[in-house]
Formats: C-alpha cells, sequence, structure tokens
C-alpha cells in the first residue's frame, strides 16, 4: 500500500516538475514567453524566476526522495528472497 502511494506521488511529482521546468522562461524565452507572457503577468517581473525557480528545487527534492524510497522498497523484497534462498541452502 505505501508502495503503491508513493508510485502515485512520484508520477503527479513528475508531471508537474515538467510543468515548472517548461514554464520557466530560459535565454531565449522558453514556453512562458509561448503563452503570450502570462507567467510574467502572473508572478510579476522578476518574481517569476524566484517563485518557479524554488518551486523547481522542492519538485526536484520530493522527485529524489520518493526514487530513492521505491528503489528500496523494491530491494527490500529482494532481500528477503535471498534470505529465503540461503535457509533452504542450509
Amino acid at each position: 500500500m505505501l508502495q503503491t502511494f508513493l508510485h502515485i506521488v512520484h508520477v503527479f511529482v513528475c508531471l508537474f516538475l515538467i510543468l515548472v521546468v517548461l514554464l520557466q522562461q530560459g535565454k531565449g524565452g522558453g514556453m512562458g514567453s509561448a503563452f503570450g507572457g502570462a507567467s510574467a503577468q502572473v508572478f510579476g517581473g522578476r518574481g517569476a524566476g524566484n517563485f518557479l525557480t524554488r518551486l523547481t528545487a522542492i519538485c526536484a527534492a520530493v522527485f529524489m526522495a520518493t526514487s530513492m524510497s521505491l528503489a528500496y522498497l523494491s530491494s527490500a523484497g529482494d532481500r528477503e528472497l535471498r534470505e529465503i534462498e540461503n535457509r533452504q541452502d542450509q
């Protein structure tokens, strides 16, 4: 059940992270300017960069945490199988 919850959170964070990165203005304008500069109007001139940069960092940290948690949980099953195999060999 925990693993299913982490999978759902992981997918939502992944999609949100993609959206946040695409909304940021790069050197060439990025997708933020493709929407008519709507992000600059909503967040203000310089406020959008700080807000989106922080949001990207938070999303990346959550994404990494869920990735490591899912990797640990999936390897826990491997450890249990090895222990059972070692008991049968003895």
